[in-house]
């Protein structure tokens, strides 16, 4: 099985990499947001993969960290989901927000993904629950928030944003941002959207 290449970035698609390995070029398909962060032709760059095989076809799949590999294999699991769907989760959002996502079940924010619809997320959220490690997030489950926090998330699930998109706003501010007044914790909290 190929774990890993490390190697030089021969060209760049939509949704892949050329990898050039030892004068060996490998095609390997990558979440979308990976791309804006990975590289440019030339460079090099060091990928964790997971390789299918089916009987019409080999995929390389290609992931900046082994969180996201890890995450993608998790998915695959799931009744329903296979390598396109996947993907297309993790190119939607990152990693962190994903498992928030799943652990929050916010069928909202998973369901903004082309392709996953409510029977799907609901499957996904069901049969990936228990299975999230939210000590990954600082999280060690869904504890009450304390008042002032709680204030913000009201505001920004009013203003549209899903409860694991507000939660993980909330866990970037700074400790001495609590003692601020509440539209400065606001102005702060959406730096993190880059709305302000």
């Amino acid at each position: 099985m190929i774990a890993m290449l490390r190697g030089e970035i021969r060209a760049r698609g939509s949704d892949f990499l050329l990898i050039e390995v030892g004068g060996v070029g490998f095609r390997v398909q990558v979440p979308a947001s990976m791309l804006e962060e990975i590289g440019e032709v030339g460079e090099t760059v060091r990928l964790y993969t997971h390789l299918l095989v089916r009987d019409d076809a080999l995929a390389l799949y290609g992931f900046a960290t082994a969180e996201q590999l890890e995450l993608f294999e998790m998915l695959l699991g799931v009744t329903g989901i296979g390598p396109r769907l996947a993907l297309a989760l993790l190119s939607s959002t990152s990693a962190e927000m994903l498992r928030l996502a799943i652990s929050q079940e916010d069928v909202d924010l998973l369901t903004r993904v082309p392709g996953i619809g409510r029977k799907i997320a609901s499957r996904l959220i069901l049969e990936m629950k228990g299975r999230i490690d939210l000590s990954r997030l600082g999280l060690s489950g869904v504890a009450p928030l304390p008042r002032e926090q709680a204030e913000l998330l009201e505001v920004l699930t009013s203003l549209g944003y899903s409860q694991a998109e507000a939660r993980a706003a909330l866990a970037s501010l700074p400790a001495e941002a609590k003692d601020l007044p509440l539209e400065e914790r606001i102005r702060l909290v959406l730096r993190y959207f880059g709305g302000l």
